[in-house]
This record gives structure tokens, sequence and C-alpha cells, in this order.
């Protein structure tokens, strides 16, 4: 069953009612859970959490379930409550939680641990489990080996479809998906894949070699996770085999999992894109210290930047005080240039995050970005002559409309070629936020509009 978030308030007043009585009914409340989505339960679980108070109650919630359903809750919280879970249970109830868990969920839960929480639980697992807890462990954050799952179903090369039909019964329950099916050959190289499907329509006596699919596409272990689920988004894959340096099979990336990194990804540049630094967590869970923390640097920064701005106005006193009225018009002139800036900027970033762009384009979108940039500056500026000519007359106007064509070309051009140099320099290019364009801008547009109207002027 799966709830709105009033239903899921009412869960948890319920459950907490039961839960503070003096003897309260496990029974029931295992019962109420049963028809309820895990991940819901997450979510209420996730809410008794954050009140300090509320804390035993979302254990008890946790050990009413079983193990293998207690895992799956555990899954779907955020880090920090994990943490919070696992810190009130002893290392035989975790290492039980992480029997249940996915090997890629328990590589994530493992590596919050501390050192001497971790050495502690390495101990006491089987060596088979310990030796692929520590595997996966290892490889570095944002790499498709941090995000892989090793519970995946091999099949080794020369099986009929009869025996590789029996070899899926007996490794399906531990696997994360069956619906893809891997060959591999004697040294553990990925030869082939198939679908369960096509290996459910074939004949029992076949050889899987003859009717695997041979050209398989892969990831190497330490690719980047965005690239690895624009692979799974571009070839629309359920999941995408992992590779070691050796060509051998180590895991898959599960089609939800990538879908994970994307939306990760995705919320990532949108913070860079507004001078953000990276959350660790939700902005409804970030503490007001971080949220403080990461936003602070870019502002104070551009605060000095936007100094610039106001040496330019100085600068220009004579040619201000000799027309006035071309105040009037100077925040609409650098904001236009801001926002046809950040719009370039912002359609670049996206680009390239999707992979449509990449830096052998720049000559190309410099070309287009000209053609749009200038229709746009000549549109805008025939927009605005008129309140030229009534606010200052015919002078002010074609200061206004020179004015409007060169800032917004020259913020379109600003906006589009910074991605592209951070690209080349090895920095992300969503630091091309919107903020820092518009501060770039607002400079130069300051500068751009009175030296256009001090030449006018003193011409006219």
């Amino acid at each position: 069953m799966s709830l709105n978030d009033e239903t899921l308030e009412e869960l948890k007043s319920e459950l907490l009612g039961e839960l503070n009585k003096e003897k309260p009914n496990k029974a029931l409340i295992a019962e109420r859970l049963a028809d309820i989505r895990s991940a819901d339960i997450g979510e209420v679980v996730e809410e008794l959490i954050e009140d300090d108070e509320e804390l035993p109650a979302a254990l008890a919630i946790l050990d009413i379930l079983s193990t293998e359903r207690a895992a799956n809750v555990l899954g779907y919280l955020p880090r920090e409550s994990q943490l919070e879970v696992v810190g009130e249970l002893s290392d035989t109830q975790v290492l039980k939680l992480l029997e249940e868990m996915g090997s890629d969920e328990r590589a994530d839960l493992f590596n919050l641990l501390g050192e001497d929480r971790r050495e502690a639980l390495l101990r006491r697992m089987a060596h088979q489990e310990r030796e692929d807890l520590k595997r996966l462990a290892s490889y570095e954050e944002g790499t498709a080996g941090a995000i892989m799952t090793s519970d995946y179903v091999a099949i080794p090369s020369g099986m009929t479809v009869s025996q590789a039909m029996m070899r899926v019964r007996q490794t399906a329950p531990d696997a994360e998906t069956v619906y893809q099916l891997y060959v591999l050959d004697g040294d553990g190289q990925l030869i082939g894949t198939m679908s369960l499907r096509q290996l459910m329509v074939a004949r029992p006596r076949a050889l899987v070699d003859d009717i695997m699919i041979k050209d398989v596409i892969s990831a190497p272990v330490d690719e980047e996770q965005e690239d690895v689920a624009r692979t799974v988004a571009r070839y629309d894959l359920l999941a995408l085999p992992v590779l070691d340096a050796d060509g051998r099979m180590v895991g898959i990336v599960t089609h939800d999992d990538a879908m994970d990194v994307a939306e990760s990804e995705a919320t990532e540049d949108i913070h860079k894109g507004m001078s953000i630094g990276q959350l660790e967590d939700g902005v409804s869970r970030v503490s007001l210290w971080n949220l403080y923390r990461k936003r602070v640097t870019w502002l104070v920064l551009l605060v000095f930047a936007n100094l610039f701005s106001g040496a330019g106005i100085a600068y220009f006193e004579d040619t201000i005080a000799a027309q006035v009225a071309l105040v009037f018009f100077l925040p609409l002139l650098i904001g236009s240039g801001g926002n046809a800036g950040a719009q370039a900027a912002t359609l670049m970033v996206r680009g390239m995050a999707t992979g449509d762009i990449g830096v052998k384009d720049w000559s190309k979108m410099l070309g287009r970005e000209l053609l749009v940039a200038g229709s746009l500056g000549i549109t805008m500026a025939i927009a605005v002559a008129p309140i030229g000519v009534f606010r200052g007359g015919e002078a002010v106007a074609i200061i206004v409309a020179l004015s409007m064509v060169t800032i917004v070309l020259f913020g379109s051009m600003i906006g589009m070629c910074l991605p592209f140099v951070l690209e080349r320099f090895k920095v992300d290019p969503a630091t091309a936020s919107a903020p820092l364009v518009t501060t770039l801008i607002d400079a130069s547009g300051v500068l751009i509009y009175f030296t256009i109207a001090t030449a006018i002027l003193a011409n006219g």
C-alpha cells in the first residue's frame, strides 16, 4: 500500500500512540505495517529519528519488522539517519542487517562507520562475505565501482539453456535483478549477455554461447558515475555490467541506481548554478550552519566583485551629470545582459551534462550563439528605444539601443564561453553559475554603457 503525506502523518501518530503505551501491542503494529511499502515506513522512521525524543520509537519499529524488511527500510533512510540507527545497535544486530542488504547498500553503510566499528564487524563476517564487502567499499566515491552491486546472475560459458535456467533458479534469490544475465568465460571475463526472456524461449539443449548477445555495452570500474548514468539512459539498459582493468566482470549498475545518480548530479549542478556548495543531505535536513556555510563564500566574493560596477559608475560621473536620464536605463541594460548570459550559461552547462555538446563543439556553438544573441539584442533594442526617446530624446535612444545590442551580445558570449573554458581546465562547468555570470556582466555592462554614452554625447 502506498501512502500520501496525510496518511503517513496519521500512521506516525497511530504508531507513536501504541508504542508509548506501557505495554505496546507489537503484534498489532506488525500487522499494521505488513501492507505498508518499505519506502513509506522509511519516511515515518526518518521523521521519528529527526526528533531525538522519538528515536526509541523509530528503533522499536525496526525491531518489530523482520530483519529482511528492517534492512530494506534502512536502505531508504538518508545517511545521517542510518548512522543514528546503527549507533544504537549492537554489532550482532548490525551484522544481521548488513547480511540482508544489497551489496551496494551494504558497502555504502559500511563506509559511513568509524574505523574501529568496521574492523569489529569484519572480524565477525565469513571470509567470502568479508572480502566482497572490503572490495566494494574500496572503490573511490563517484565511480562505477562505488555504485555497483555484486549481486547479479552469472552463467558460465558452455552451458546449455536448461543448465542456465537451473543456474538462474539457484542464484536468483540473492540477485539484484534476474532480467539480464551475463555469460562469463573461465577467467571471469564478460563474453556475452542475454535477457531472461531470450533464455526462456530458447530450446533447452541450445548453448547459451549461441544465443547470447556478444556486443556488450559495459563500463570500467573507475568510470565517473555521471558517465555511467548517461550510458544507462542512452541505451535504455536495465543494468550495465562493470569490468575491472583485466576485463573481468565485478558487478552491475542497475537502472534505479543510475536514476539516483542522475538525480544527485542534477541537484548538484543546480546548486552550483546558484553558487551553492554541494549539500550532503536534503535542504530540509541540512543544519543551519552548513546551509549558511555553503552559501556565504560565493555571496561575499560576489559582493566585492560588484564593487567594480560602483567604480565604473563613479568613473563616468561627468557623463551621468551631463545626461541624468541615462541612470534610468542602467538597471534595465545590465539586467538584460545578465539574463541573456545566465540563459546561455544554463544551456551550455546542461548540454555538457547530458553529453549533447563537448569542448570540440565550441566553435559551432559560438557561431550559433552570435546569431541568436545578436537577434535578441536587436529585438530588445527596438523594444526599448521608444522609451529612450520619451525619457531623454533621440541621443539617449541611440545610446540605449546600441548599448542593449552590445551588452546582450557580450553577456551571451560570456555565458556561452565560460563553461567551455572551465571544462578545458578540468573544472566543473556548472561552476559557471548564474550569479557569477550576472556579476561579471554587471561590471562590464556599466563600462560598455557609459563608454558608448560618453562617445556619442562628446560627438553630439
